[in-house]
């Protein structure tokens, strides 16, 4: 989910730069940085950030500027009649000095300005949908970039699958001769309830060995491990955003590898089941980049 992407626009003497960039982050989480005066845009700009992206860190910043040359001049008129009005006093108390002129008047700061094309409300409304038009070719760009990151995540997310996949046929391989062993232990510990002073009741000795059957039988977690496979090579293969289930996937993958472990009476087994945890941890670091 990271990416970088820039766009520029023009209007009349307006320029501006829309920036856009995005890291990993388990929602969506938007931060947007606009110059004084521009705050109306900040709502819409996280409308269509959020109609783009569900999941990452996006910070957005706008840069404007005005552009050189000439621009619509306007008069500050209550400034020009003021220092005429000062000028014409000090003429009246120095008469050898030449009268103010008004050319000379207009030159002075503050008199003759750029209008502000900010100031027409129409004006305004047409920069602002430029912008966020121009905002809309960032968005577009640095979904792209994103994009181009999930292809590649795709490709290292599917090996991460094929061995976790591997792990579980070895675990289900494993746990075939620990059978073997297993009946044997269940032989012997029901010899000893039988053996138990006092005896256990028939009942009671029945929930007693179906418990100790339950306990060291993994193929529930096996199947569900294969299960939870497929389900996640079908989310990678869809068009839709998937990290959130696949969020919750990698949950159900490590309680059921963590079952698989506490279960096992066999060390090859229990060390299958060390080895699947951290592909699946890892596994899961990968998804936190996924949209």
């Amino acid at each position: 989910m990271t990416g970088y992407a820039r766009a520029d626009g023009t209007e009349g003497a307006l320029a501006w730069t829309w920036e856009a960039k995005s890291v990993n982050g388990r929602g969506l989480e938007l931060r947007c940085r606009l110059p004084a005066g521009y705050d109306l845009l900040e709502v819409p700009a996280r409308e269509a950030t959020g109609r783009r992206f569900k999941r990452g860190s996006v910070n957005l910043a706008l840069a404007v500027r005005r552009q050189a040359g000439p621009g619509p001049l306007a008069v500050n008129e209550a400034r020009l009649a003021r220092l005429a009005e000062i000028a014409a006093a000090w003429h009246r108390r120095l008469p050898d000095f030449r009268p103010a002129s008004i050319d000379g008047l207009m030159g002075l700061r503050g008199v003759l300005e750029i209008a502000e094309a900010e100031d027409d409300p129409e004006a305004a409304a047409s920069h602002a949908a430029s912008m966020l038009a121009t905002l809309e070719r960032a968005l577009e760009a640095l979904a792209a970039a994103r994009a181009a990151e999930g292809t590649r995540l795709a490709v290292a997310l599917g090996a991460r699958l094929d061995q976790m996949a591997a792990l579980v046929e070895r675990a289900a391989l494993a746990a075939k001769p620990d059978l073997a062993a297993r009946r044997e232990r269940l032989r012997e510990q029901t010899r000893a309830l039988l053996e138990a002073a006092p005896p256990l009741p028939e009942d009671r000795l029945l929930q007693e060995a179906a418990l100790l059957v339950a306990k060291g039988d993994v193929a529930e977690e096996i199947e569900r491990l294969r299960s939870h496979v497929v389900a996640a090579r079908d989310m990678l293969g869809g068009p839709e955003a998937m990290g959130r289930r696949l969020d919750f996937l990698c949950q159900e993958f490590s309680r059921e590898a963590n079952t698989l472990c506490a279960k096992a009476a066999d060390l090859a087994l229990t060390a299958i089941g060390l080895e699947l945890k951290a592909a699946i941890e890892q596994f899961r670091e990968q998804v936190q980049n996924v949209e």
